[in-house]
């Protein structure tokens, strides 16, 4: 299925979801913890073809500080096997700086990004439902 993303992202929102942004090829989906604050929920859709839902776990360096590497990504390989269905696509370190002074290193992020592809608009939406509801983050 072929769909521009403009096309991609009124889809999304006239069956109820809550756009966060559009970034390059994919639409961000939000979250709200509370009424009044927005977030990133770490579940967007590419647009295809072929159309792939994504979802990203995350762990924080400084929740874990005595972890090395290897260890943080282990943890979150471990949050992501419960998406049963998704694909590892990749796995980065991304770095938090100090929006004061961009060469102090505050925390890392170290995120595992899953994918599913969707044959229908109808599997992309069945998909994203299971992806906000993963438990994405580790505390």
């Amino acid at each position: 299925m072929s769909l521009s993303l403009p096309q991609l992202k009124r889809n999304l929102i006239e069956a109820g979801f809550e756009v966060f942004r559009t970034r390059g090829d994919e639409v961000v989906l939000a979250e709200r913890p509370r009424e009044n604050l927005i977030l990133d929920s770490l579940v967007s859709v590419k647009c295809g073809p072929p159309l792939e839902v994504r979802a990203t776990f995350r762990a924080q360096r400084s929740a874990f500080q005595h972890d090395d590497q290897a260890q943080l990504f282990w943890r979150v390989r471990g949050l992501a096997a419960l998406a049963t269905g998704f694909e590892e696509r990749a796995c980065t370190i991304v770095p938090v700086s100090d929006p004061g002074d961009p060469t102090h290193l505050l925390d890392e992020f170290y995120d595992v990004l899953v994918a599913a592809e969707a044959q229908s608009l109808d599997e992309v939406m069945t998909l994203l439902r299971r992806a906000l509801g993963f438990d994405k983050r580790l505390t």
